[in-house]
C-alpha cells in the first residue's frame, strides 16, 4: 500500500530524444524485424496525424503502393513521415497530407518503414482500414482546395481546444 502511494505521487518526467537518435534506433529495430511506435512531431500530415497527439506504428515492408504513409531517410539523420503519391520504378515521390505543394523524392532503399497503424487518443486504426483509405484518396483529390480545408481544420481545432 505504501509503495503504491509513493508511485502515485511520483512526478512523471518526459524526456525528448533528438529525431536523429530516436529514428536511427527505429530504423535498426525495423531492419531486425521489429515494429516501432513513435509519437508524431510536426504538422505536415494534418489532418490525419496531429503533432504531439498521435502515434504511428511502423514496420518493414515488402511492397509499397500509392497512399501508403512511410518513414524515409532523405540524408543521414534527416527523416520525414509522408504519404506516397507516386512510384516510378525505384523512385518514390512523397507529400505530406498537410502540404500544399512541397514534394520529396527518394529511392525505395531510403524508405525505413511503412505505417501499419495510426494511434489517436488511445484508439488504434489499421492503415488497411477501408474507411481510412477512402478518406486518404479523397483528401488527395482535394489538393486544389486543401489550403481552405486546412484553414477550417485549424480553426476548428483551436475552438475545440479553447472550449475544453
Amino acid at each position: 500500500m505504501n509503495k503504491r502511494k509513493n508511485m502515485d505521487e511520483m512526478e512523471v518526467r518526459r524526456m525528448e530524444v533528438p529525431n536523429a537518435v530516436l529514428l536511427g534506433q527505429v530504423k535498426e529495430a525495423i531492419r531486425e524485424g521489429h515494429t516501432a511506435t513513435i509519437n508524431v512531431k510536426g504538422y505536415s500530415m494534418r489532418p490525419f496525424l496531429e503533432h504531439c497527439r498521435d502515434k504511428v506504428r511502423l514496420a518493414s515492408f515488402t511492397d509499397l503502393k500509392v497512399g501508403d504513409a512511410v518513414l524515409a531517410e532523405f540524408s543521414p539523420d534527416k527523416y520525414v513521415l509522408h504519404r506516397i503519391i507516386e512510384i516510378d520504378g525505384d523512385v518514390v515521390v512523397m507529400m505530406g497530407d498537410g502540404n500544399l505543394r512541397h514534394k520529396e523524392i527518394c529511392c525505395k532503399e531510403d524508405i525505413v518503414g511503412i505505417v501499419t497503424h495510426y494511434i489517436r487518443r488511445g484508439k488504434t486504426i489499421p492503415a488497411s482500414d477501408p474507411r481510412l483509405q477512402r478518406r486518404v484518396r479523397m483528401w488527395h483529390k482535394l489538393l486544389p482546395v486543401r489550403r481552405y480545408l486546412l484553414y477550417i481544420y485549424r480553426i476548428n481545432l483551436k475552438l475545440s481546444n479553447w472550449l475544453k
